[in-house]
């Protein structure tokens, strides 16, 4: 009997694709709501930093990756044009913008296709690896995040609706998406802590320069 081998993600390259939204990071425009706490020149060094990391543990993956940036694209920064295709944000929320990111990359002609965000510090290489070796066997992939949302999602075709109906930024986004799923495959990944809030940071001591 032999057995059908299942690719790696390495031989699917040209059918994966990472989206990483981004915010421009320009004082007093980012992390808002940790530079309620913290100030707004320590809460974007600290978006710069999670920014660098996000290069880390996406700049080696070997899939098509792309940037999408909140305002505009910048040319010359830590997100390299030979490694990243560099494309904005459209929609009037969070839910329009990400449902656009993924109609363009289906219609592109990607196979599976994950998202995520660019501040979370638990985030490794290998829970993406992991995202895209999912999406071989389920048809959704899903990273909850402690305050009740989600850090990555990822699907093999477009579904509009997990992108409606949402409050965005609250602890009940995962739930309301799942209930949207309740009838699909879903392969959950492990729960990571995003950075939102002084407490998802005070206890943690990479971050403990930034808050002397």
């Amino acid at each position: 009997m032999v057995t059908k081998r299942r690719k790696s993600i390495y031989e699917l390259k040209n059918k994966n694709l990472l989206i990483i939204f981004t915010r421009n990071p320009e004082l007093g425009k980012c992390k808002t709501r940790l530079a309620a706490t913290v100030g707004d020149h320590a809460a974007l060094e600290i978006y710069k930093f999670l920014l660098e990391h996000t290069v880390t543990i996406t700049k080696d993956l070997d899939v098509t990756k792309e940037i999408h940036y909140s305002i505009k694209i910048r040319e010359h920064d830590m997100w390299e044009s030979k490694i990243y295709n560099k494309k904005t944000q459209f929609g009037d929320d969070l839910g329009q913008r990400m449902e656009n990111a993924f109609k363009e990359g289906f219609a592109n002609g990607y196979e599976n296709i994950v998202i995520i965000g660019s501040d979370i510090y638990d985030l490794t290489q290998t829970d993406l690896e992991n995202a895209f070796q999912a999406l071989q066997s389920y048809e959704y992939v899903i990273g909850p995040a402690q305050d009740g949302g989600y850090y990555l999602f990822g699907m093999k075709s477009l579904n509009s609706q997990v992108f409606k109906n949402k409050a965005w930024g609250t602890e009940t986004v995962l739930q309301d998406t799942l209930n949207d799923l309740q009838k699909n495959d879903i392969q959950l990944l492990e729960e990571r802590n995003d950075v939102d809030y002084y407490e998802d940071i005070k206890d943690v001591e990479v971050f403990q320069k930034f808050l002397k």
